[in-house]
């Protein structure tokens, strides 16, 4: 009996010795274990190149202290992702322990394309895991979550030879100084502030109108109608009176005070003085240069006390008003430099400045307004051209990643991480401001990272083929 436990004992010994040696003899000829949690793990397959039919899968594990891992209970599976309407294939393998750390099975891959191969160890003390990029007509097996490096979902393996033909090239996301040109649709008004209304306070009627046309300048000073009234009549005979009787000064103040009230120039009275007569029909001067914009009266019409008679525009300044979106709104400043450009004028371009930005949004199309001024000696800029205004906001430096990395899959944002050793992963990013050559990164990246700048909607196209569209 003692001589059978011990010869026993003396077996086990012998094949952990010789297993043990086994994996160090692998080890030194190449053969590489990955970490699987607490334990090693040493894969291999045969054919080496995975066919679509069976294949043999054969594992080598070791525990912490590096001696044969015994009587793991393993579950390895390879799995075809879900493509569209097609659900995902599974092609498991039942792992036997043929000798100590040593596990042997089978799988069969039903169809070609990629397999990638998930092993879950579960032993009384502990568990881990691995996986592995695996592909029908692919030599080998690629270790996918080694070197703190976890694969994610899509990930794919692209050699050199096919980099070259897809014309994939990759650069790093940075810290960069990000300019962000707004360009904003508008067109241009007239500078309020030069608007003017021509108005009467008495009622009376139009005689002869030499402002008789919409668009027709006038200067100020210049004669724009006469007008008859009875009350501006008695005005100036009731002054002309007290002037003949020499009226103390109180009088004829009030009386010439209520002349100049009544919009008459001071040279109109003075001619009323000379001329010891009232006028019947006065002529109404223009109160500033301009155009006439609004005409509201004809030879003879009547009109009332404050009633609006002529509109009169100044065009030697101008404004431009353009709509910015609220999320341009953050960007834009009072005092920030601005370009206008005419878009059906190219070489026409008037640098200038933000001089105001309204405090309220318009309800039909949910923009703000943004105006700036334009001196217009010429005349040139006509109310109603169209106009684009071009603002450059300066952001400082923020992490960016080049415009071309970015591909867009409905919400989301996604670029393709160059992993290494021919690996590319998808990676869903979160995005903030934009120019044409750079996208701020606001998550998912880090400075240093690789990233592929052309050759993605192949690289896409293979990805979510392997992942499955959901995962996008």
């Amino acid at each position: 009996m003692k001589h059978t436990i011990i010869s026993s004992l003396l077996y086990v010994m012998l094949f952990t010795i010789t297993a043990a040696l086994t994996a160090t003899n692998a080890a030194a000829e190449g053969e590489e274990y990955f970490d699987a949690g607490p334990y090693k793990i040493r894969v291999k397959v045969n054919p080496e190149t995975i066919k679509v039919g069976r294949n043999q899968l054969t594992l080598w594990l070791l525990d912490e202290s590096g001696k044969p891992l015994t009587n793991a209970t393993l579950n390895a599976v390879a799995v075809m992702p879900a493509m569209g309407s097609m659900p995902a294939m599974y092609a498991p393998a039942e792992m036997v322990e043929t000798e100590p750390g040593r596990y042997e099975g089978e799988f069969e891959p039903s169809m070609g394309g990629e397999w990638p191969l998930s092993i879950e160890i579960t032993t009384a003390t502990g568990s881990g895991e691995i996986s592995f990029d695996l592909a029908t007509g692919r030599k080998g097996l690629r270790c996918s979550t080694c070197g703190g490096q976890t694969s994610l979902p899509g990930t794919i393996h692209v050699d050199p030879a096919r980099r070259q033909l897809i014309g994939i090239t990759t650069g790093r996301v940075k810290q960069k100084k990000l300019r962000i040109t707004i360009r904003a649709a508008g067109s241009v008004t007239y500078d309020e502030t030069q608007l003017s209304d021509v108005t009467l306070k008495f009622n009376g009627w139009i005689g002869k109108l030499y402002a008789n046309a919409v668009g027709k300048p006038v200067k100020k000073g210049q004669p724009l109608f006469t007008v008859y009234s009875p009350d501006l009549l008695a005005a100036q005979e009731e002054y002309l009176e007290i002037l003949k009787r020499s009226t103390g000064g109180k009088f004829r103040k009030a009386a010439y005070r209520r002349l100049r009230l009544w919009d008459l120039s001071q040279q109109q009275i003075s001619a009323l003085e000379k001329r010891g007569a009232a006028q019947e029909y006065v002529p109404i001067l223009s109160p500033a240069d301009g155009v006439i914009i609004h005409k509201n009266i004809v030879a003879g019409s009547a009109f009332r006390a404050g009633q609006r008679l002529l509109r009169l525009a100044g065009l030697s300044r101008v404004w431009v008003e353009a709509q910015v979106y609220d999320y341009e709104l953050p960007l834009i400043k009072t005092g920030m430099k601005a370009k206008v450009v005419l878009p059906e004028l190219q070489d026409r371009e008037y640098p200038s400045q933000v001089d105001f930005i309204y405090p309220f949004m318009e309800d039909d199309t949910h923009t703000a307004r943004v105006r700036v001024v334009l001196e217009n000696a010429d005349g040139f800029l006509r109310p109603e051209m169209y106009a684009h205004i071009h603002l450059k906001a300066k952001l400082g430096k923020r992490l960016v990643v080049p415009e071309s990395a970015v591909l867009y899959a409905g919400q989301s944002r996604v670029v393709f991480l160059d992993l290494g050793d021919g690996k590319l992963a998808p990676r869903k990013i979160k995005t903030g401001q934009r120019n044409r050559k750079w996208i701020e990164v606001l998550e998912g990246l880090e400075e240093g990272d690789e990233v592929v700048t052309s050759g993605n909607f192949l690289i896409a196209a293979e990805s979510k083929l392997k992942s499955g569209v959901e995962q996008w």
